[in-house]
């Protein structure tokens, strides 16, 4: 009865620990601003949404895309906007000797993409904020042995979490601010 015991609580344990790391990964899907995205205090006193709305839409690939909106009300002060994800994949190194399906090393890498830009107010007072994007592409997936060849393990690229943020000149934190988790 003991054994049993301790085969169900092993059980239930990487049980949990198997889930909480699925809950950690970003899912595909459109995030949108939430009732604490907007921080006034950091802003210019009367800026406000003219057209289109801040949203990042993660792809099924991982892939991150943000939207392009206007604010207005901003005078004559520039911003930052700013993507940031950060990911992590298994690379499996193959040798093309013996046996070349089999991989000789394996090994995790992280890899963190920015997009950021400067945006300058135009006429009028508007703000008009480009897109943003970011994906794994790009990551170091190099092997240890330049003879080995580089393979990113199927389905173990994993989105961890995004930052996006819009931050205006002369101010010390965001206005806007779209993150998971």
């Amino acid at each position: 009865m003991r054994r049993v015991w301790i085969i169900t609580a092993l059980s239930m344990l990487v049980l949990g620990l198997s889930a909480s790391v699925a809950f950690a990964a970003v899912a595909p899907g459109t995030y949108t601003p939430t009732a604490g995205s907007f921080n006034t205090a950091n802003a210019p006193g009367s800026s406000h949404l003219t057209s289109g709305s801040p949203s990042c839409t993660v792809n099924a690939d991982r892939s991150i895309d943000c939207t392009a909106y206007v604010l207005g009300g901003v005078g004559h002060t520039n911003g930052n906007v700013a993507l940031t994800a950060s990911y992590t994949a298994i690379i499996d190194c193959y040798n093309h000797g013996v046996n070349p399906n089999n991989a000789v090393e394996s090994h995790q890498t992280s890899f963190s993409p920015t997009s950021q830009t400067a945006v300058t107010s135009s006429k009028n007072g508007q703000l008009s904020v480009p897109t943003r994007s970011v994906s794994f592409s790009g990551a170091p997936i190099g092997c240890p042995n330049a003879n080995w060849t580089p393979t990113i393990r199927p389905g173990s690229q994993t989105l961890n979490s995004f930052s996006y943020t819009l931050t205006f000149a002369g101010f010390t934190s965001a206005y806007i601010t779209i993150s998971q988790p």
